[in-house]
Formats: C-alpha cells, sequence, structure tokens
C-alpha cells in the first residue's frame, strides 16, 4: 500500500514549509543587498508574520509561537555554531 493521508499531508506541510524557507531566505537577501542592516529585517520580518498570525488565527496560537521560538532559542536550535563549548 501507498502512503496514508496523514503522510501525505506531512509531506504536503514540509513541501510549503521549505517554499516559505527559500521565499524568506530570498527577501532576506534582498534586505542586505538593500544596505538594510539584519536586526531591521529581523524586526520586520517577525512584526509582519506575528501581524499576520493574529489576523489569520489567533492571539493564543501567536503567544504558542513565541512560547516554541523562545524554546527553541534557548535550546540552541538555531545556533551557528552548535559544537560551541
Amino acid at each position: 500500500m501507498g502512503q496514508g493521508i496523514g503522510q501525505i499531508d506531512a509531506l504536503i506541510r514540509e513541501e510549503k514549509r521549505l517554499t516559505a524557507v527559500e521565499s524568506q531566505t530570498e527577501a532576506w537577501a534582498e534586505g542586505l543587498s538593500a544596505g538594510i542592516e539584519p536586526e531591521i529585517i529581523a524586526e520586520a520580518a517577525l512584526t509582519t508574520a506575528f501581524a499576520e498570525l493574529l489576523r489569520s488565527c489567533s492571539e493564543e496560537a501567536a503567544l504558542t509561537l513565541l512560547d516554541v521560538m523562545r524554546e527553541k532559542v534557548i535550546g540552541g536550535d538555531f545556533d551557528v555554531n552548535p559544537y560551541h563549548h
């Protein structure tokens, strides 16, 4: 048998996530090439993301995402040097 519906949904979600990452990476590069500092690009991206999430979902969804991202930062998920001691 083939993949179940859940597996197909997970593959579709991952493809969407990868497409979104690609779009965000391109936008980031464009901002840098325009001379915009990374901190300004990051703040604008986060502001846009949370405003859209609040518009389309809920305050609870935005706060949950904020908590998840905070834990990822604390856990070192975004560490550019993961072997740093």
